[in-house]
């Protein structure tokens, strides 16, 4: 779906693969609810009639972008994942897998991560079936990874979406100029997601623990609340 992918499949898949980008930049820039059919053909360059020889309607347009771009990145981890059995490096995978694709794609990861809501039945249950897949897979490299010792047997579910919750959003932060790419961003990812970011020598904070009297993290303003949409 990337405007910079070489173009692949028939003149009519080129041409789909065209819209669902123009489509996902408009949505980014105006949200979905905000954007029109018409706003879509301008950025394309495609008539309506164009337009709706490949959709109906807009809610099947944003079907469209979110199936292939799960469907993307489902396949793409699967073809990666069946030569590797070291849970650990099945763990780097996923991420980088996730990165490469968020990275490469920043429009419709926007899209992906601000419009869930917006897609309708039965598209939001076709879309969320891929999605638990993914989840799921998830889940699975997460277990193999405890059951060979390479992770505490912590509540899966939260060590899972607190791992989504840490790559879903790194398409809003990226900067390629200091950043480094997509290999070795998931390696530091994943160090971070299995060891933390303390070098061992703990100065005796613990979970739990009050906070300072100067007001960290006790909701004033030095204190950092957390959004549904990422902090932002």
């Amino acid at each position: 779906m990337s405007s910079t992918a070489p173009a692949s499949g028939t003149k009519s898949d080129r041409k789909l693969q065209h819209i669902l980008w123009h489509a996902a930049e408009v949505f980014a820039e105006k949200g979905f609810e905000g954007a029109s059919i018409r706003d879509i053909s301008r950025s394309s360059r495609v008539s309506l009639s164009g337009l709706y020889y490949y959709f109906e309607s807009k809610q099947k347009l944003l079907y469209l972008i979110q199936y292939h771009a799960f469907s993307s990145i489902l396949e793409e981890l699967q073809s990666r994942l069946a030569s590797v059995a070291d849970p650990e490096k099945r763990l780097a995978i996923l991420i980088q897998n996730h990165l490469d694709y968020f990275l490469r794609h920043p429009v419709e990861s926007k899209v992906l991560s601000h419009e869930a809501e917006a897609l309708e039945e039965p598209y939001r249950r076709e879309v969320a079936a891929i999605k638990r897949r993914y989840y799921q897979l998830a889940m699975e490299i997460y277990s193999e990874l405890v059951e060979a010792g390479g992770a505490r047997s912590i509540n899966p579910r939260i060590a899972v979406l607190g791992l989504f919750g840490m790559i879903n959003w790194v398409y809003t932060w990226y900067n390629p100029k200091v950043d480094p790419q997509a290999k070795e961003l998931a390696g530091t990812m994943a160090q971070m997601f299995l060891n933390g970011v303390m070098n061992g020598q703990s100065r005796g904070a613990a979970v739990g623990a009050t906070p300072a009297a100067d007001g960290a993290g006790s909701g004033k303003s030095g204190g950092f609340r957390a959004h549904k949409n990422g902090g932002r």
